[in-house]
């Protein structure tokens, strides 16, 4: 029996390869995005098996009533993609307020909005499939990206939660990690800033590996799609899955870094620790008299 996808951020990049695979595989897709005249190609070449609609994330009300529309038109929804997000690079010194809310209106609030409008949908149905898509940025947070990455955490952190709450009702949930896909997300999807001559060597330095790495990433976003169009058919998916050898190489390297580090501080977290029959004594980094 074929499934019901819906789609966030339909009509570029990683949403667009996605739709694009969902749609070939025989599946229905309710394909969304803030211009719905850019999916008008997917409806001629598919008809009926797709339904286009316009949406913001962050409009609660137009989130429900995407999820109503499909329901209507396919009878359930058994996938739920979160993917339209975007991420400007700056210092957080030089990044209005403005734009913090704004990537994390998009980023994690859109997230937590499309999720809420499903869950009961899922619930009801005893099963659904509940696709997260963070960053590497939700692991590692890259100079330059203090706004994307707080968002991608905060994905992170929720869905976490999320995992643990729904699964009795058999909504799973899978947290995609990406690295770099040749999509246009380091091209025109992002404004770069180096800001002033301060910060050269960390958010510079991030501007200047962005716009080499445009066109050269490892990652081939067909390849991704037809990943997440494996782990939703899977009966135990993954709850974390990096994608791409530049996501897996800088996350190992900074697990391992954050273990070390666990370590190094372990006798300072424990010392913390009450004991009410132990006398007073001096804390890890003090030294003893005498």
């Amino acid at each position: 029996m074929s499934r019901v996808w819906l789609i966030t951020g339909s009509s570029r990049g990683l949403g667009r390869a996605l739709a694009e695979a969902v749609l070939a595989s025989g599946d229905n897709l309710v394909a969304t995005a803030r211009d719905p005249g850019r999916l008008a190609d997917l409806s001629e070449r598919y008809g009926d098996q797709v339904l286009t609609l316009a949406l913001d994330v962050t409009d609660e009300a137009a989130a429900a009533a995407a999820v109503e529309a499909g329901v209507k038109r396919f009878g359930r929804i058994d996938v739920l993609v979160n993917n339209a997000g975007y991420g400007n690079v700056g210092s957080i010194e030089d990044t209005s307020l403005a734009d913090f809310r704004a990537q994390i209106e998009t980023n994690l609030f859109g997230t937590i909005i499309m999720t809420k409008a499903v869950i009961a949908l899922m619930r009801g149905q005893g099963a659904g499939h509940i696709i997260q898509f963070s960053s590497v940025g939700g692991r590692i947070g890259p100079a330059g990206r203090g706004a994307y990455s707080a968002a991608k955490f905060g994905v992170e952190g929720f869905s976490e939660v999320l995992a643990k709450e729904v699964a009795p009702f058999g909504i799973k949930v899978t947290v995609i990690e990406p690295g770099g896909f040749r999509t246009d997300f380091a091209g025109l999807s992002t404004v770069l800033a180096e800001g002033r001559q301060d910060y050269a060597e960390t958010v510079g330095a991030t501007v200047r590996f962005q716009r080499e790495y445009d066109g050269r990433q490892p990652g081939d976003p067909a390849k991704a799609a037809a990943v997440v169009i494996h782990i939703a058919g899977l009966e135990e998916p993954p709850f974390r899955l990096l994608l791409g050898s530049d996501a897996l190489r800088n996350v190992e390297k900074a697990d391992a870094a954050r273990i070390e580090a666990d370590r190094e501080w372990r006798a300072v977290s424990v010392s913390t620790d009450f004991e009410p029959d132990a006398e007073a004594g001096p804390m890890p980094w003090e030294k003893k008299a005498g």
